[in-house]
């Protein structure tokens, strides 16, 4: 039986009409109406039901079929398609975009105005915190070293055993005593006349030798006691000078005077056992190695040597040049003042991370301010101290206050470079936490290494276990090493202690790791 083959149907740009397979007719519209052609073909597309051409949107014109030749009618063929609105709504739509643009370009810029003002504010406030903490701790420390008796008297105890203090404070107790002792003449009075020339050198030897007593006795452990009692008597006093109820510190044309007294009649003491015709007579004086100071030193001292010692007698002056009372008022007013600058300065280091748009960035900022502020104020002060010292005479006098005011300030000098360590360091780990290339590949190579190390510390108990004896050798040599540098008896207990935790964790890590290995698998 031969069956009839179905119509093919003609590909885009052919003639004919579009036919489905396996039907002899053409491909029309839904509802029947009308053909749809073929692309290319010869007759228009109409919408469903065939009744009228389909317009462009905005409706200018018919939508005609990819071949240009029939116009495509809306559905139902009553009118061509236009956009909504039309062209009207499209303006609005686009003007309305416009708008919301503007306004969020607007907004972006506002938003980095104010984080412009933020950042700008966060910046003086960190800077602000930075100079307000150095200078809190300066505050501090004057609190805690010159107005507390105890902590002064523990800062200035090692002061008679620096060799520039003590040569100066010898040097200068000499001369008080040569200006009432008259050793030259009392030695023309004991020689023979013949031998009245020698009496000069002679007096300079004994001068010599006075000067080395005084240092002596200065350096002695006996005259701590005394050297720790002048000083308590002076700064429990201190703060009534100014109306000159001291017998050991006097206040008078705004200066401060300390009385050596007591260091003359110690010396005096181990004079006349070493030199007996010194004062012409054996004399008897108190001893004050126990820290008692009679009221009367400076009558019994004048007794025993027979002279008048003027009123200024072994007054050795700390401060002058009319500051004292100004200087006062300033130390009572910090230290009035002081725990509220401390606030001040909490509350401004808040405040600048708070207001702070970027908190890693204002971390690096009060870094770099702490360090500036610490050199900053350690430069006044040594303009402060250069200041002292340009009213002491040049030469051992000079020196001796130049030792003493480094041994003062020791604490705050350490405090100083521990504010310039904290500084540099909060800024170097702010910049290595930053997004720049130069973090972002340090951060990945210590990445890296840490997980070198790692591994590298995984393979440790196997190395131990198979070199156990070397590294017992390891551990006693670095203690030994530690040991020399480190010779304090704290230092050696705690290098102990450390050693012996060692050589019995290394000797578990050995045992655990070979019975591991013998453990069948």
């Amino acid at each position: 039986m031969t069956t009839a083959s179905p119509a093919p149907a003609t590909r885009p740009g052919d003639d004919g009409p579009v036919t489905r397979p396996g039907k002899e007719g053409p491909v029309t519209a839904p509802g029947g109406e009308g053909p749809v052609t073929a692309r290319g073909g010869e007759g228009p597309v109409t919408a469903p039901g065939g009744e009228g051409p389909v317009t462009a949107r905005g409706g200018e014109g018919p939508v005609t079929a990819r071949g240009g030749e029939g116009p495509v009618t809306a559905r139902g063929g009553e009118g061509p398609v236009t956009a909504p609105g039309g062209a009207g709504e499209l303006d609005r739509l686009r003007a309305e975009v416009a708008g919301l643009r503007a306004e969020l370009a607007a907004g972006r810029k506002r938003r980095a105005g104010a984080a412009a003002y933020r950042r700008a504010a966060a910046a003086i406030l960190v800077a602000l915190a930075a100079f307000a903490l150095v200078t809190s701790v300066v505050g501090f420390w004057a609190a805690r070293t010159t107005l507390n008796t105890e902590r002064w008297v523990a800062t200035v105890a090692p002061l008679p055993q620096d060799p520039k203090v003590s040569a100066a404070v010898a040097a200068y107790a000499t001369d008080q005593l040569f200006e009432v002792v008259d050793v030259e003449q009392r030695l023309r009075d004991v020689l023979p006349q013949q031998a009245g020339f020698a009496a000069g050198p002679i007096a300079g030897q004994v001068r010599e030798q006075v000067r080395r007593t005084v240092d002596t006795v200065l350096r002695s452990d006996r005259f701590q006691v005394v050297w720790a009692e002048l000083n308590r008597r002076v700064h429990q006093r201190i703060m009534t000078v100014i109306e000159g109820d001291s017998t050991v510190v006097v206040a008078s044309e705004d200066h401060i005077d300390i009385d050596l007294l007591p260091l003359i009649n110690q010396a005096m003491r181990e004079l006349s056992a070493q030199l007996p015709t010194l004062f012409g007579k054996q004399i008897s004086l108190p001893d004050l190695s126990s820290g008692a100071l009679p009221e009367n030193l400076r009558q019994r001292v004048e007794e025993q040597v027979g002279v008048t010692l003027p009123a200024n007698f072994a007054q050795f002056t700390v401060y002058d040049a009319g500051r004292l009372k100004a200087a006062q008022e300033g130390v009572a007013t910090a230290k009035r003042y002081l725990v509220l600058f401390g606030v001040i300065t909490v509350l401004l280091l808040i405040a600048a991370f708070v207001v702070s748009p970027g908190r890693r960035r204002t971390a690096l900022q009060l870094g770099l301010w702490l360090v500036i502020a610490a050199v900053v104020v350690t430069a006044v002060l040594r303009a402060v101290r250069r200041e002292v010292l340009a009213q002491v005479p040049d030469g051992i006098y000079r020196d001796g206050v130049d030792s003493a005011l480094t041994a003062v300030f020791a604490t705050l000098r350490e405090r100083g470079q521990q504010i310039l360590w904290i500084g540099a360091i909060l800024a170097l780990l702010a910049y290595l936490a930053g997004p720049g290339r130069m973090p972002v590949w340090l951060r990945r190579q210590a990445a890296r290494g840490a997980s070198a190390g790692w591994a590298k510390m995984r393979q440790a108990p196997e190395f131990i276990a198979g070199h156990l004896d070397p590294v017992r050798v390891a551990g006693v040599i670095v203690a030994v090493v530690l040991a020399l540098i480190l010779s304090s008896w704290t230092s050696l207990l705690i290098i102990a202690l450390l050693l012996a935790a060692y050589e019995v964790a290394v000797t578990l890590i050995a045992r655990r790791e070979q019975a591991a290995a013998q453990m069948p698998v």
